[in-house]
């Protein structure tokens, strides 16, 4: 079994929305063979507070005008440190760097297949990464 055509859907959206807030490190795991509770994760990380709640804004936003999404359930809101948006289908986390290195998701879900996402999702990385070491 695979994630579905909309959990797919759902991950590419989420997944641009928080390439658009510059969210640092977008993956996303297809979990559908591990978990019954959902298709796919998406994770993604930012520097500060702020940019985790604006990632979490867009996201929300996006999922709502692009497909009809509403999540069934929010946590980690109020600290601002490590969002979570479950969405049924894909899950969504909004880490801030210290908690991503913390807890290392991406060790638990190594073995599950990563979800492709579309080519300018992480481009801003790739510009910030030329920028520094060219001096911008």
């Amino acid at each position: 079994m695979t994630a579905s055509d909309r959990a797919a859907k759902l991950v590419r959206i989420a997944a641009e929305a928080a390439g658009d807030k510059l969210a640092d490190e977008i993956i996303a795991y297809d979990v559908s063979e591990q978990l019954v509770i959902t298709d796919a994760f998406v994770l993604c990380s930012a520097a500060n507070d702020r940019q985790v709640r604006s990632i979490v804004d867009e996201v929300e936003k996006r999922l709502r005008e692009e497909a009809g999404a509403k999540p069934v359930r929010r946590e980690g809101e109020r600290e601002g440190r490590w969002v979570l948006l479950d969405y049924a289908d894909v899950i969504v986390h909004v880490q801030h760097e210290e908690e991503r290195t913390f807890y290392a998701l991406e060790r638990l879900w190594k073995d599950c297949p990563t979800i492709e996402l579309p080519e300018d999702v992480n481009a801003h990385m790739a510009q910030r990464g030329r920028s520094a070491v060219s001096g911008e």
